[in-house]
């Protein structure tokens, strides 16, 4: 019952902002980023530090947010980054070109479990009257300092590539592999099952 009435509540105020950010001017216009993160199952894959992400499109323009766990969609007491977790994140930021074509992802190193292993970041934005647009971001490393390749970030970077010239005649999902292989996965459409759609809002920083 609780989580019926979190989707509704959830459906509502997506509603209004789609309505209420038609109304507003192209240059201020917003859009929704969702990212599902998923942890490693190795061993110790989990932290508790906090993860920064800056997506960024082919022109430069760049969306930040310093603590993904402030765009969090689970429930208070949740603890997020866990071995195997998938981590849902929602928030509203102005939008940027479609699709997303670039990713850093950063860790802070702090706390008593500091090491991470990311396997993956999907991104999904949508604004009103545009198609959704997702991107898949196969990070597949640790982010430590104790563990190769000894970075607390990773960078996943096609923008300008020959991928992203090809992506533009296609609907399908741009993929980012971790050694840059262009090929396309299941992960097919915009939906995904269960989930909500509550938001949280940040700015954008234009580089």
């Amino acid at each position: 019952m609780e989580m019926t009435s979190r989707r509704f509540r959830s459906l509502i105020y997506f509603a209004l902002f789609l309505s209420s950010a038609a109304a507003a001017q192209s240059d201020s216009e917003k859009c929704v980023y969702t990212l599902y993160v998923r942890t490693g199952s190795v061993i110790k894959s989990g932290t508790n530090s906090k993860i920064s992400v800056e997506l960024d499109d082919e022109s430069g323009r760049s969306v930040k947010v310093e603590d993904l766990k402030e765009w969090g969609m689970m429930s208070s007491d949740y603890d997020y980054f866990e071995r195997g977790n998938l981590d849902i994140f929602s928030g509203i930021s102005p939008c940027v070109g479609f699709p997303v074509c670039r990713l850093n992802l950063t860790s802070d190193g702090s706390g008593q479990h500091h090491g991470w292993y990311c396997e993956y970041v999907e991104v999904t934005a949508t604004a009103p009257h545009q198609k959704c647009s997702k991107t898949i971001f196969y990070v597949q490393q640790w982010l430590a300092d104790d563990a190769a390749p000894y970075r607390l970030s990773a960078v996943r970077d096609v923008c300008g590539q020959q991928q992203m010239e090809k992506h533009g005649k296609t609907d399908q999902p741009l993929i980012v592999k971790r050694y840059q292989s262009h090929d396309n996965d299941h992960h097919n459409n915009c939906d995904h099952d269960n989930t909500t759609t509550t938001t949280r809002t940040t700015t954008m920083t234009i580089k």
